[in-house]
């Protein structure tokens, strides 16, 4: 019988694709993870580059005023409430089809900011109602107080404390409901 030499290591032939020109290499060594010097080259600009836009990125969300994170904040919950009521009718006018689809508040952002984000004030409205109506005050109580009954729309018609949001706040608003979204986009 024939005996073989021990396992070596060492010599074993490891071959790999390289990163940047897909090309098949022997690799010489186990953190090496592309073929030659000039694909090097450009997996290192590749790796600068990416941590150039992550600390750009970084330094331009430090740079908003509460003005922007308050408007970002407010998209995102208006796409909640377009994800969360979506199929249903106009809360105004009950239209379903044959027109675009906002999110309106039933007591207005300038008119009771402490109530811009509650979930309870804001529904799926079309445009018409929303933006040549006013919203369409009228009808838009009407069919709460079906919805939720004549306690929780006195609570909204009512004073509330203001509130003042914090960069930090507003961050997380967005951020709560972009997932809330994406759970209710899944459902559909």
């Amino acid at each position: 019988m024939e005996e073989r030499p021990p396992f070596n290591v060492c010599e074993r032939i490891i071959m790999s694709k390289c990163r940047i020109c897909k090309d098949e290499y022997t690799k010489r060594s186990m953190a090496q993870i592309v073929c030659s010097p000039q694909c090097a080259y450009e997996y290192t600009k590749a790796q600068n580059l990416k941590k150039r836009k992550a600390d750009t990125k970084k330094r331009k969300e430090k740079l908003k005023t509460v003005g922007m994170l308050k408007k970002e904040a407010q998209i995102a919950v208006n796409a909640f409430i377009r994800a969360r009521d979506y199929g249903k009718p106009c809360i105004s006018c009950g239209r379903s089809t044959g027109c675009k689809m906002n999110a309106g508040h039933f007591r207005a952002v300038g008119g009771c900011p402490e109530l811009r984000f509650n979930t309870l004030n804001i529904h799926l409205q079309c445009e018409h109602c929303n933006n040549f109506l006013s919203g369409n005050p009228l009808e838009y109580r009407k069919r709460l107080v079906n919805l939720y009954g004549v306690d929780r729309v006195e609570w909204l018609e009512g004073k509330h404390e203001l509130t003042s949001y914090t960069r930090d706040d507003l961050r997380r608003i967005k951020k709560i409901f972009t997932k809330r979204k994406r759970i209710y986009e899944n459902l559909i």
